[in-house]
């Protein structure tokens, strides 16, 4: 009989180990580690300027950064010197507006799949800020405001990335493409 109260016990504790860890929300923060960088002032913010943002930051250097004016305005696109290794390109997946102040806003990755996260602060006046949130899952936890309370978010963008083949398929698809044209040079040549 005593076995049988262990087992249920000990399958209890792991249900309930398992529902607090899902239940609790991973915090990022400004220049933590999933930091991809940072855009001044990120207007306008269209979906269309924010992949091009996103995907400006990208293939920057560590710690580089250029200007890119979108609509005659100016804005400064800068890299953390977070190293994720090679990015995807990005691809525009969900938006939400916010529309008030908040100490701090949560989003749901759902089973993953998202690689990066914009915020967007205070409409025209500070940036936008963005993670890689690649490999999360579930809820995660952002700044409601940026510069100690200073500037109230104004809109998040989730971006997906385009699938670039590996070294792998890659060779495999040149092995496929040249195996098809001497194929067809030798029925040619006949």
């Amino acid at each position: 009989m005593k076995i049988k109260q262990i087992l249920t016990c000990s399958l209890l504790a792991a249900v309930l180990l398992t529902v607090v860890q899902n239940t609790s929300a991973t915090t990022i923060n400004f220049f933590d580690g999933n930091e991809l960088g940072f855009v001044n002032y990120g207007i306008p913010a269209s979906g269309a300027a924010r992949v091009t943002y996103v995907n400006t930051m990208i293939g920057l250097n560590l710690g580089g950064s250029t200007v890119v004016t979108i609509s005659g305005i100016d804005n400064t696109v800068t890299r953390s010197l977070n190293n994720f290794g090679p990015l995807a390109e990005a691809v525009l997946g969900t938006q939400t507006t916010y529309g008030s102040d908040v100490s701090s806003v949560n989003i749901d990755l759902g089973t993953g799949g998202f690689l990066y996260l914009l915020a967007k602060y205070d409409g025209p006046n500070y940036g936008s800020e963005v993670w890689y949130v690649g490999g999360m899952s579930g809820i995660i936890t952002i700044p409601g405001s940026a510069d100690n309370g200073k500037y109230g978010i104004s809109g998040t963008a989730l971006f997906t990335g385009k699938k670039v083949p590996d070294a792998g398929s890659t060779a495999l698809m040149l092995g496929a493409a040249l195996t098809g044209l001497s194929f067809v040079s030798r029925r040619f040549k006949k």
